[in-house]
């Protein structure tokens, strides 16, 4: 697979949506995560990423401007379990979580769940799991897609990632770009490189984000060997 700049990837597309990249840092040391989040209208937009305890969730900015389905914008975007950090676009978070915790794997969890129900745009669920343990590292992203905008039918893409080189990451969004209705990400993740210490990454994608539509971002660097872990959160609401 050819590797893709992240840069034009980003700043070539005014909408990619909301987006999430796993991956390992160049160094080898770090499992690499990070989540935006973009918005079109004035509810997409009112957010916020916040702490709850080792994980974020998103907040509404101003309250009073909460509109349409709160499940779709209001929910806790990463939470970590022992040594896994799931991270989504949406509730399926606490649906993987949960199922985690009762013996179901990252994917069974996931069949419970199909994409959101926000016709016509039927927004993909993504999410990502990255598991660092005995000084290794494995991920997972997902993707649960209608079939090109027919609600009768959830596609259903899981994608496995054991002991990835250093510097490779893979790229998971929501749209392929701005339209209406919004034209949901085909194919596998991108490849792409991680480069940088966890400022130089979080700022880097920040700024390729269209700069009327990004709204946060989460970046987490999490040491391989010890666990211990280095957070950014950058709000474009403040």
């Amino acid at each position: 697979m050819k590797t893709l700049s992240l840069k034009d990837e980003l700043q070539n597309n005014p909408y990619p949506g909301r987006g999430i990249i796993a991956g390992k840092s160049a160094d080898g040391k770090y499992a690499v995560s990070a989540y935006w989040t973009m918005g079109r209208s004035a509810g997409s937009r009112n957010r916020v990423f916040v702490t709850d305890g080792e994980g974020i969730r998103t907040q509404a900015f101003d309250p009073s401007l909460i509109a349409g389905d709160p499940s779709l914008i209001i929910y806790a975007a990463v939470r970590v379990l022992g040594k896994n950090l799931i991270v989504t676009n949406g509730d399926q978070t606490d649906t993987i979580f949960d199922g985690l915790k009762n013996g179901l794997t990252f994917e069974q969890s996931l069949r419970s769940r199909k994409y959101e129900h926000d016709a016509p745009n039927y927004t993909p669920r993504i999410s990502s799991i990255l598991t660092t343990e005995n000084g290794t590292l494995h991920y997972a992203l997902s993707i649960l897609k209608s079939d090109n905008g027919n609600p009768d039918c959830t596609e259903r893409f899981t994608y496995t990632y054991e002991n990835p080189k250093n510097g490779d990451g893979r790229f998971i969004h929501t749209y392929t770009s701005d339209g209406n209705p919004l034209p949901s990400f085909e194919g596998e993740p991108k490849l792409i490189r991680i480069e940088g210490d966890i400022d130089t990454f979080a700022n880097n994608i920040w700024s390729w984000l269209n700069e009327e539509n990004k709204v946060s971002l989460f970046v987490r660097f999490t040491d391989i060997e010890t666990g211990k872990y280095e957070t950014r959160i950058i709000n474009k609401n403040k």
